[in-house]
């Protein structure tokens, strides 16, 4: 088991902030110290209230809620304020402005669809009263040859004439 200097130990948690940013894992991987001994060192630091980072979640792996959050929050932002808000939530500029655009197109796409919807609905309403009209118009029809077939058997029976056309 190696030992680890209080210095060293400092100058490796140190990595993990920004401006480097680094993952335990990248930091392991560099200076060859064990994943266990940083995520130990990490949690005694926080412990003691010096500033850690925690497992965050990578940027790209935010929900769709958390990144619409994130859109409106930083949108009355200056361009300062954006950039010591990417910093502080490990993002980039771009990655939020892709975000945005994604947001106004799922809108527009969103109102795309409602229009889709609304001209659905109408063609649909149409053909109903298209569908209606007919099924009167065939109704009317049936009834009246239902009319006609009763008054041919009356007489029919009138006449006496059993099934004979003439």
């Amino acid at each position: 088991m190696k030992y680890y200097s209080p210095e060293r130990k400092a100058a490796l948690l140190k990595m993990l902030l920004p401006p480097l940013n680094l993952t335990v894992a990248e930091i392991c991987r560099r200076e060859g110290v064990s994943d266990v001994s940083m995520y130990l060192w990490r949690k005694t630091a926080s412990q003691q209230g010096n500033k850690v980072p925690e497992d965050t979640v990578l940027s790209d792996k935010w929900s769709a809620e958390a990144r619409f959050a994130a859109v409106l929050e930083t949108a009355p932002l200056t361009q300062l304020e954006l950039g010591e808000y990417c910093r502080r939530n490990g993002l980039y500029p771009e990655q939020l402005n892709a975000w945005r655009q994604a947001c106004i197109s799922g809108q527009e796409a969103v109102q795309a669809q409602k229009m889709a919807d609304h001209e659905q609905t109408r063609k649909d309403k149409k053909r109903i009263l298209e569908l209606e009209r007919d099924l009167r118009r065939k109704d009317a029809a049936l009834a009246e040859t239902a009319a006609l077939l009763v008054l041919r058997k009356k007489l029919n029976d009138y006449w006496g004439t059993d099934g004979e056309d003439n």
